[in-house]
């Protein structure tokens, strides 16, 4: 009888749009969903160091690289934010650290995909953090408190990740022939794992339907990709290029962008480990983690001290 009322208050809350808090009742499978998304979500801002981060010394310039700097500390603030916030679900950050190296927690595709020359890094910031964008705007209004309250920031910073990367893309395109050239295949490498970002389509995404009936989304995984097309699909213009897709055009109709088929063969491919870098990105993080295990001993030897001082103290 209790549990069915704690359910019944669960869902009026969820339903009146009133935050779920770490301390309120939820079901089993809402905390776990949240688990697995919030620590995918980390992981992948973690991991999605790394595909730009091997860019900081080689950047054409002195503000590019201090940008980019910029930009690469800021994905690892949302990792720690993001980790912060599903450590109130009751799973620890070691345990979610163990289940990304061990291949039992997922992390964005995209990330397993090598950035071969500087245009790639405008790529990022254009269709890559363009589609996070998409993807994480709507996760302001996320039924789970602390995720939705970390989303509000991730968000804030990633636009002006976008800005950045479609800055470096139209400084490229009013270039030199071979530099306008180096940005049309940029586009073409990036577009279509970008586009698969949003997950599988409706029809078979395992998730999808109970996570948007929780309010931990608010969006179909079609319904964004298709305006993430849309807009794509007019800011190309403006870089005087083009999206590889023979099949996009506009349907007055629908008032949408009609666009190919997505490779769903690929997209298995890589999230089931076997993309261009996904070996070389998994053992970069194992290696940095375990490069660094004397700084969380030092820390935490530290912290002890000051607890066992102020024990002394009181």
């Amino acid at each position: 009888m209790i549990a069915l009322q704690d359910e019944k208050h669960f869902l009026e809350k969820v339903t009146h749009e009133i935050r779920v808090e770490p301390k309120d009742w939820m079901p089993d499978q809402y905390r776990k969903t949240l688990i697995r998304q919030i620590s995918q979500h980390a992981h992948s801002e973690i991991v999605g160091m790394l595909p730009e981060g091997n860019w900081i010394t080689r950047a054409p310039s002195l503000k590019r690289k201090a940008i980019l700097i910029a930009k690469v500390q800021d994905e690892a603030g949302h990792g720690l934010y993001l980790y912060s916030a599903a450590e109130t679900l009751g799973i620890s950050r070691a345990e979610m650290i163990d289940q990304l190296h061990s291949g039992r927690a997922k992390y964005s595709s995209i990330f397993n995909y090598p950035t071969i020359s500087w245009a790639d890094i405008g790529a990022i910031g254009w269709l890559v953090d363009g589609a996070a964008i998409m993807n994480q705007v709507p996760l302001c209004r996320c039924s789970y408190g602390p995720y939705s309250r970390a989303m509000v920031r991730i968000c804030k910073e990633e636009s002006f990740h976008q800005r950045q990367g479609f800055d470096i893309l139209l400084k490229l395109s009013q270039g030199s022939k071979a530099q306008k050239n180096m940005v049309q295949d940029s586009i073409n490498r990036w577009w279509w794992p970008s586009i698969m970002m949003f997950g599988p389509a409706d029809e078979s995404s395992p998730h999808s339907r109970q996570s948007m009936e929780w309010k931990i989304k608010r969006f179909s995984n079609d319904e964004l990709r298709q305006r993430f097309v849309d807009m794509c699909a007019q800011q190309v213009k403006v870089l005087g290029l083009e999206l590889p897709d023979e099949k996009l055009k506009w349907n007055e109709k629908r008032q949408q962008y009609d666009f190919g088929e997505i490779d769903w063969k690929e997209f298995r491919n890589v999230v089931n480990g076997n993309g261009p870098c996904n070996k070389e990105r998994l053992a970069t993080r194992i290696k940095a983690h375990e490069d660094g295990a004397w700084v969380r001993e030092a820390a935490a030897a530290h912290a002890e001290k000051r607890r066992a001082k102020s024990a002394r103290a009181a």
